[in-house]
């Protein structure tokens, strides 16, 4: 499929719904959006297939719909650092930059998404901050030669020597970060929990929004989550 056609594709699934509930948010960064889910876009994804080519054009589009489809696309063995960095300054809307750090991005499956973790981990950009936790919770779902749990230990430490002061969207990435973290070890759990703990629930409703806070806690420490890790 050529450009022109994927986009015919994403007008064709539009939704009215999502569209309305797009033009009342403020963190749309000015991109425009045809209201497509999360889930749809996946579909829409598989049906467009791996195109290198193709999800730089679609990134270059004034439309969130189209920069999603063109991350979900793209050859993760093919990303690279310069890339990363790139896209990273282009992050317009504030739901893009969850996207594309994590919701099983394309970017937390390459080779290089554990060295931008790291580099940006401690970066001054609050959006690279962001970025860096949602790409540790894909990465605490995976196992590999390059970390171990000691790179999510450090991370808890991390999170509680700076969450103080965070804004809010750097505070739910860090929660997602806790969240993924705690779910690897026992050991990991109880540090994660003691922190939950000093942190709290984090709310995020904007825009009128009434959804309930998100609480870590609560997550990591029902009973099923308890019983797999073998925690009394």
């Amino acid at each position: 499929m050529n450009l022109e056609q994927v986009i015919a594709l994403l007008e064709q699934h539009q939704n009215p719904r999502g569209i309305e509930h797009w033009q009342k948010m403020n963190n749309t960064g000015g991109l425009s959006s045809y209201g497509i889910g999360l889930t749809q876009q996946r579909k829409l994804a598989k049906q467009v297939g791996k195109n290198r080519e193709l999800a730089a054009q679609l990134w270059q589009q004034p439309n969130y719909d189209a920069k999603v489809l063109g991350l979900l696309i793209d050859n993760p063995k093919q990303i690279t650092i310069e890339q990363a960095e790139q896209q990273v300054e282009q992050l317009a809307g504030g739901m893009l930059c969850h996207v594309f750090s994590s919701c099983d991005a394309t970017l937390a499956k390459s080779p290089i998404a554990f060295q931008v973790a790291e580099n940006w981990l401690s970066s001054e950009d609050p959006i690279r901050r962001r970025c860096a936790y949602g790409l540790v919770y894909e990465l605490s779902k995976k196992k590999s030669k390059f970390y171990d749990d000691s790179f999510f230990m450090s991370v808890i430490n991390l999170i509680d020597s700076t969450f103080v002061n965070q804004s809010r969207p750097v505070l739910l990435a860090m929660g997602g970060a806790l969240l993924g973290i705690g779910k690897r070890s026992a050991e990991l759990n109880i540090a994660s929990v003691a922190l939950a703990k000093k942190i709290g629930s984090i709310d995020f409703n904007e825009d009128g929004q009434t959804c309930d806070p998100f609480d870590v806690l609560k997550h990591l420490t029902n009973d099923r989550l308890k019983e797999k890790l073998g925690i009394s």
